[in-house]
Parts: structure tokens; sequence; C-alpha cells
């Protein structure tokens, strides 16, 4: 089993975003010692959700922190970018990694944030397929030739090739049996965000899928989403994510409240508490933490915990001691599992 984060970066613990940005890094700095395999930042925009509105801004920065942590998205949503640019982005961060990039895809959740870039959110999946074809293409062959519905491109010579070729790693966060399906075909690495009985259906679908085109070869990263803190004890853990979740959801929701809509696919609930009810989240002491996340991972089959470890307002001290409990005394039990 290996470990990495997912992180919204959200804007809701007060402070300057300096040092919440600082913050962040130092937490990462933490994550690279302790030798957790990927740090994985998310994108939304116009929300205090969106601390990583930019996410090669901020994972340039990571790189420049870490040694060997690797560094992702989950991921770009690519109606929001011009596949030129973000090629050259991408290969720029990879090599000043030092090939360290993962590279997550996707449409964007939320459609208020792509009407604002003036994008059509019914065309978003359209404009995701034609932005990844010339992304990869770009990425690859070192030249963007693309005439599409949405986008057109004539001979665009990339000079900022990734040091991973073809391309880094691909991601894809699986919501579904045919979105399963579909990134086993494409030898996508997956996270799955549902509880353990839909996550479990998710990656069994994967590799059985896997398995018909791939034999014995053994699949790519399987991942599993949950928010995770860990404190001393368990009472001492849900103090702190019974306040830092209000904060954190306040934010997710802050675009569909203001639009008057309700959240698809996460966000759903309002308290920590229903997190835990729904299998999405776990806080407690390290024996409580390594207990629960042994379970979620056996019985979804997964073999990569994705945590959310920093959210809400939680303090940096706050942050640091769950990381730590972690690292001492939850991976330990759980890296042979």
């Amino acid at each position: 089993m290996q470990f990495g984060v997912m992180d919204h970066l959200d804007l809701s613990g007060g402070g300057s975003i300096q040092t919440h940005y600082e913050n962040r890094l130092r937490l990462l700095e933490l994550y690279d010692r302790a030798g957790f395999y990927g740090y994985h930042v998310t994108e939304h925009h116009c929300t205090p959700l969106g601390g990583g509105a930019s996410p090669s801004v901020f994972l340039s920065a990571a790189a420049q922190r870490t040694k060997r942590l690797r560094l992702g998205t989950l991921v770009y949503a690519l109606p929001a970018h011009h596949p030129i640019r973000l090629t050259e982005e991408i290969g720029m961060i990879d090599q000043m990694s030092g090939g360290r990039v993962d590279l997550g895809f996707g449409r964007g959740s939320v459609p208020m944030e792509l009407a604002y870039f003036g994008v059509n959110p019914d065309d978003a999946r359209e404009i995701h397929e034609e932005t990844l074809e010339c992304v990869l293409q770009g990425l690859s062959s070192g030249r963007i030739d693309f005439e599409g519905k949405h986008i057109r491109i004539n001979d665009a010579p990339i000079f900022q090739r990734p040091a991973q070729l073809p391309h880094p790693p691909l991601w894809y966060g699986v919501h579904s049996m045919e979105s399963a399906e579909r990134a086993a075909i494409r030898g996508y690495n997956i996270v799955c965000n549902e509880p353990g009985e839909a996550s479990g259906g998710y990656i069994d679908m994967f590799r059985s899928v896997w398995s018909r085109r791939n034999g014995d070869a053994p699949p790519p990263m399987l991942g599993l989403a949950r928010f995770v803190y860990v404190g001393r004890t368990d009472e001492e853990a849900n103090a702190v994510v019974r306040r830092a979740y209000l904060s954190f959801v306040k934010s997710f929701r802050w675009l569909h409240t203001k639009h008057g809509v309700v959240p698809r696919l996460s966000g759903r609930e309002a308290t920590f508490d229903e997190l835990v009810e729904t299998e999405r989240g776990v806080a407690g002491s390290p024996e409580t933490v390594a207990r629960v996340l042994r379970d979620h991972m056996a019985r979804a089959g997964a073999n990569y915990c994705v945590m959310r470890l920093a959210f809400g307002d939680m303090t940096y001290d706050e942050m640091e001691t769950s990381v730590n409990l972690f690292t001492r005394e939850v991976m330990p039990a759980l890296i042979d599992a």
C-alpha cells in the first residue's frame, strides 16, 4: 500500500494567503520526508475552494521544496486551459521537478466555474477530449496539429518537452462503472471518492477490464480518497475535524449556494459525522484511523490511500500533529496491508 495526499488548498482558514501557501509547502516537506508517494492538487475558480486555482504555479513551488514526492493534479480542468499553454507548463514543471509530475485531467465538476470562463458547460466533455488529445500530442511529439469542433491549432511546435517521455503518468477520477472501464482501457491510474462498496465495484470493474487487456501485468495505482485526521485520542481528533469540516464545506458549497444548486458528486455531507457515516472520512487516534483505513482499503480493493489531511480552518499545528502521528504510528501499521 502506498500513501498520497489530495488537497483543495481551500482558503477557508482565515489569516494571510501568503501564510496559507507557506504552511502547505511546509506540509509537503513533511510528506516528502515521510515517504509519501504523491501530492495531488485540485483546480477550482472563483470560489474560496480554489486556493489551487493555478495548479502549475503551486506545483512549481512544490518542486523546489521536495526531492522525492511526486507532484500531480486531480485534476487540471481542461476546458479552462488553452492546450498550447498547458502543454508548455506541464513540460516545464516536469523538467524542474526532475520528472516527478503525475497528470490528472477532467472536464471540471462545477459548471458555474466554466461559465465564468465563457465556456458552455454542455460543451465541456467535447472540449475536454479535444484538449486532452492536443496536450498528449504536444508532450509526446513536440508539436500540436489539430482541428476539431472547438480547437484548431496549426502545427504548433512545443519546445518544453517533459522529462518523462512520452508523457508523465495519467490519472482519472472514477465515479461510475463506465468511467472505470474507460480508465482501464486507457491505462490510467485512478482515484475513487465513493463509499466502500461503490468504490469497490468501480475498482473491480477496472481490474476486470485491465486483466482482459493486459493479462497478468500488475494494475496501476488504484486510489481510494478519504478525509483523514489523526489525534492523540478519538475525542481530540473529532473536536478538530468537526470544526474544520464546517469551514471546508462552506467553501465547497460557496458557488453552489451563490447559484442556488446542489453539489452533485462531493460536498453533500453537511458535517464530519455525516462524512464518517458515508465512509468518506475518518478521524481518531492512530489505532482508530489505522483500523478504519485498513477496512476501507481492503473492501475497496485499493492499493493507494489518498488522503485529505489538511482542510478547512485547521491551524498549522493541528495539521502537523496529524501528519506526524500518521507517519509515525498509522503508516507502519498499514504499509504491508
